[in-house]
């Protein structure tokens, strides 16, 4: 394989093939063994990108709406939204990124919205104002593990 460069001559097989110029046996054979991309499977794919792109869209809207209706951008993993699973798909995000697999833009858009990375950071930064506060109030840290009344509802 090294000694007659098979990568360079697949490459300038897919070359002769964008331009037109590969006859359809060679093309079909091709093909056959996974080496070029039939029409077809150019024609799915590009439908299934489209498809993707529709879903994320209407997806980002629905966390808009959340935003505007909640004031946070922190959905509940269960949430639905117009039949949807807003919640789980914000949490594919969320993975997406941690994994690096999260398309930049896609990323920026999601900033731009007020998405929160790290919901366990967050939770515990809002938990540490709120025993700050009661701190403040109280004169001491000592939360009862149980109460009748949440301890910050006195605020």
């Amino acid at each position: 394989e090294d000694d007659i460069k098979l990568g360079a001559w697949l490459n300038t097989q897919r070359q002769q093939k964008k331009k037109g110029d590969l006859d359809d046996f060679r093309k079909k054979r091709l093909e056959d063994v996974g080496a070029l991309r039939s029409e077809k499977w150019e024609n799915n794919y590009r439908l299934q990108m489209e498809r993707n792109e529709i879903t994320w869209n209407k997806m980002l809207n629905l966390l808009k709406i959340f935003k505007e209706c909640k004031g946070h951008c922190s959905v509940p993993r269960s949430h639905m939204a117009n039949g949807k699973s807003l919640g789980n798909w914000l949490q594919k995000q969320r993975c997406k990124k941690k994994k690096g697999d999260l398309d930049a833009f896609r990323e920026k858009q999601l900033e731009d919205v007020g998405i929160v990375w790290n919901i366990l950071s967050e939770q515990w930064e809002k938990n540490f104002l709120l025993l700050s506060n009661f701190q403040q109030r109280e004169g001491h840290s000592n939360v009862p593990k149980k109460s009748h009344r949440k301890w910050y509802e006195a605020w």
